[in-house]
C-alpha cells in the first residue's frame, strides 16, 4: 500500500470497518504510482490536473509535488495548465499554474514569450476535417456564427495537442483522464485520438485510472467500454 499519497488509510473508521475499500484503494494507487505501460511521473502529473478538475487542490498538490519527486519538470508540467485552460477555462489554469509555481520554485513568474501565433484563413477548417474526419456540428455552427472563436478553437486544440510540451501521445492522454474525471461523452473522442497518436489500450487505460483519486472508480466507466478488443476478420 503507497505511504505517501494513500490518505484514506489515515481515516480511522475506514481502517477500522473498510478493509476491502482500503484494498482496492490500495490496487488503483499501485498502478498510479509505479511505472507500467506509462512513467509514474507522467501518471501523476495527470492525477494532479485530474484532482484540479474537480476542485481537491490539496490532493493536486500530492500527486503534484510526487511527480516533482519522480522527475517531473516544469515544462511537463506546464502541459496540465495548457490542457486546463482549453477544457476548464481560465480559473482551473490559474489554479494549476500556481500549484507549479509552489512545487516547482524557480519556475518564470514573468511573461517573455514572442508574438503569439495567428490562424491563417481555412486553416481551422484544414485542421478540424483532418482531426476529426468531418467538422462536427458544434464546430461547424461555431464556423458559421463566429469565425474568429472558431479560429480561438483551433489555436487551443493545436495548443492542447499538436504545441504541447509533452508529445501528442500523452498530450492526447491527459486529455482524456480530465474528460474521464468528468465522465464526459468527449472521452470517446480522445481514446480515438490517443490511439491514432500511437497510444496503446494498456496506456489508455492507465491513464483513465489517473482519475480514480479525484473522481472514484465511475470514471473507469466513462471510458472502460471503449476498450473492447477490435477484432479483425481473416481472410477465408
Amino acid at each position: 500500500m503507497s505511504t505517501l499519497t494513500n490518505t484514506l488509510a489515515h481515516i480511522p473508521l475506514l481502517v477500522e470497518h473498510a478493509p476491502y475499500t482500503l484494498a482496492g484503494y490500495a490496487e488503483f494507487r499501485a498502478v498510479i504510482e509505479q511505472d507500467g505501460a506509462l512513467p509514474a511521473r507522467m501518471k501523476a502529473l495527470f492525477a494532479a490536473v485530474a484532482a484540479i478538475d474537480r476542485r481537491y487542490p490539496e490532493l493536486a498538490r500530492r500527486e503534484l509535488e510526487r511527480g516533482v519527486a519522480l522527475g517531473l519538470t516544469a515544462r511537463g508540467a506546464t502541459a496540465g495548465i495548457i490542457v486546463l485552460a482549453s477544457l476548464r477555462g481560465e480559473g482551473a489554469a490559474i489554479e494549476f499554474a500556481a500549484l507549479v509555481d509552489a512545487c516547482l520554485p524557480g519556475t518564470p513568474t514573468t511573461a517573455t514569450g514572442d508574438a503569439l501565433p495567428t490562424a491563417s484563413a481555412g486553416e481551422a477548417i484544414d485542421n478540424f476535417t483532418s482531426y476529426f474526419g468531418t467538422i462536427p456540428p458544434a464546430l461547424d455552427q461555431l464556423l458559421r456564427l463566429s469565425p474568429r472563436g472558431a479560429d480561438g478553437y483551433y489555436l487551443m486544440r493545436r495548443g492542447s495537442i499538436d504545441a504541447n510540451p509533452l508529445s501528442p501521445k500523452h498530450g492526447e492522454l491527459l486529455l482524456l483522464t480530465i474528460l474521464a474525471a468528468s465522465y464526459s461523452p468527449m472521452a470517446s473522442r480522445h481514446v480515438d485520438g490517443a490511439r491514432r497518436a500511437g497510444a496503446t489500450d494498456a496506456e489508455i487505460a492507465e491513464a483513465t485510472l489517473c482519475a480514480v483519486p479525484a473522481a472514484g472508480i465511475a470514471a473507469w466507466m466513462a471510458v472502460g467500454g471503449l476498450l473492447e478488443p477490435v477484432h479483425h476478420e481473416t481472410a477465408s
